[in-house]
């Protein structure tokens, strides 16, 4: 079939190829309302754990073209690291792993990322297939590492990208971790309704993402053949907040959130990764009740926890269609994202801005774990065959945005986890969030959480060297007895002091004694020969 239209993204790379430079733990206070679930959800049904069919749970066909190359910003190369990497100084915190695991950063730590696939770039080292949900990859690739919406690949990018450029400031937050890629949601495929039943397929499919902006390239047009129609420069327009990023279950688009449980349940039974980020979210109205859908998401996060993997999700975008929490009831929110809402077993990720504040578009609610950047996000660019990276994208083909989005922001994380994995190796999946957790910037509010940002902005050098007491028993150590440094005391007989003391409380007494004689003498002797009368 004929392609409907193409995508592209914005390169700020040229001859070198670089275009370079918040489900949080829930409250103790969230309770269920008695009108329903809303601050958190209901109690784990494990009857609801689907198995893991690795394949398509319906036939879906190309929609869009894949992701494509742009010709703008060609032969402009910035040298500078991204803010976000800098702002969570994140080479000092590759330095302290390094230092502790034999000059590698995150080296043999699996991190699968379920997104809309991962394309093969050469500063991926160690990309690995993991299965595709979508559809059967073109080319030859193996399942998984096709990403037509180009999603995936940036988010892949923040994790564990390694640039061979020493002029190129962009690095990933590990960048010797392993890439599982899995494709489980894409926007650029839709349902078929001519066939009746999915391929069979090996593979898992495309995740939706939680960016503001579609992944480079994705809904928008090639710009004309002539070069116009497009913009070189990212300031030149306003980043796009009205798409609400990509969803699960939307209309017209491949991956829904049974496939999003399989491929959870699935990594977990065959132990296929450490650390699972999904960039991805399902945004509903809340209404007090738990869908079919949502309880099979659950049922497999706390079957992958249990088993030791950690689980970091988006906190998703507020939009028209998914409304922010902004009502004067922190318990009952009006708006429920999954995975998020299940913080119990997920680490969900909000997004800041650069001057350090929430970003405007991060979804608020009591399930919110941490923080990290989230806007004017520069990573690898996701079309087939670059060797550059990206910091735009096109919407409606003439217009360049930032990409930006809490679908980024959760990519530090899962780095960090994976840094984390890599210096304490002996830490299971809820040692490694509550470390992450414990060390972040405490926001100034009861319990060091709040809705906007959960128990802060992650900070990788602290989640890297703490001490935490949970790790090293729950009450404080003995403190060791402390010696004095005075002078040795004087244990000489103390008899010639006494001595010494008595004789000269003796002569005073003598010396007093005779003073009165001798004045009681005078007196008697003045008496005596007083004047004589005539």
């Amino acid at each position: 079939m004929s392609v409907a239209r193409r995508t592209t993204t914005a390169l700020l790379a040229g001859t070198i190829g670089v275009l370079s430079p918040l489900a949080i733990a829930v409250p103790s206070w969230a309770q269920q309302s008695t009108d329903g679930y809303f601050a958190t959800p209901p109690p784990v049904d494990m009857s609801k754990l689907v198995p893991d069919e690795r394949k398509p749970d319906k036939n879906y066909k190309p929609s869009k073209g894949c992701v494509q190359r742009s010709t703008l910003g060609e032969n402009i190369v910035l040298k500078n690291r991204p803010w976000g990497q800098e702002y969570l100084q994140i080479s000092k915190a590759q330095d302290i792993v390094k230092a502790a695991t034999g000059g590698v950063a995150g080296k043999g730590v699996r991190v699968a990322v379920v997104d809309t696939g991962v394309t093969r770039h050469p500063w991926l080292t160690d990309l690995r297939p993991g299965g595709d949900y979508v559809a059967p990859t073109t080319k030859n690739q193996p399942p998984g590492l096709e990403d037509c919406d180009g999603h995936g690949t940036e988010v892949a990018g923040i994790i564990a990208a390694k640039p061979d450029n020493p002029e190129v400031g962009f690095i990933g937050v590990a960048p010797d971790a392993t890439i599982v890629s899995y494709r489980q949601l894409s926007e650029n495929y839709e349902p078929n309704t001519e066939t009746a039943a999915p391929p069979a397929s090996s593979s898992t499919g495309g995740a939706p993402s939680s960016s503001t902006n579609p992944p480079s390239g994705s809904e928008s047009s090639l710009p004309p053949s002539s070069g116009g129609g497009g913009s070189s420069e990212g300031d030149q327009t306003s980043p796009g907040q009205s798409n609400g990023g990509r969803q699960l279950e939307k209309a017209g688009t491949a991956g829904t959130l049974k496939t999003l449980a399989e491929i959870i349940r699935g990594i977990a039974e065959r132990n296929e990764a450490d650390i699972i980020n999904m960039s991805v979210d399902n945004c509903r109205p809340a209404t007090g009740s738990i869908t079919e859908g949502e309880q099979q998401v659950q049922a497999a996060v706390h079957f992958a926890a249990e088993k030791g993997v950690v689980i970091i999700a988006a906190a998703g975008n507020a939009t028209d269609t998914c409304p922010q929490n902004d009502q004067p009831d922190a318990k009952k929110p009006k708006t429920i994202v999954t995975p998020p809402w299940f913080a119990d077993d997920v680490l969900s990720v909000g997004a800041i801005d650069e001057t350090g504040g929430v970003a405007a578009f991060s979804v608020h609610g009591p399930w919110v774990g941490v923080a990290a950047p989230g806007t004017k996000i520069i990573s690898l660019d996701p079309a087939e065959g670059s060797n550059s990276l990206a910091n735009l994208t096109f919407e409606s083909g003439d217009k360049a945005s930032e990409i930006q989005g809490t679908s980024f922001a959760a990519p530090y994380v899962a780095g960090l986890a994976a840094l984390v994995k890599a210096k304490f190796p002996n830490l299971d999946g809820r040692g490694i969030v509550n470390r992450i957790k414990q060390t972040a910037q405490h926001p100034a509010a009861p319990g060091g959480r709040d809705n906007f940002v959960g128990f802060g902005v992650v900070d990788p050098v602290a989640a890297l060297t703490a001490t935490l007491p949970s790790e090293v028993g729950g009450m404080a150590p003995i403190p060791s007895q402390q010696i004095a440094q005075l002078p040795p005391a004087n244990d000489r007989s103390s008899t010639p002091v006494i001595v010494a003391l008595a004789g000269t409380g003796g002569g005073v007494v003598a010396l007093l004694i005779t003073l009165f004689v001798m004045h009681t003498i005078r007196r008697n002797r003045t008496a005596e020969t007083g004047p004589t009368r005539r």
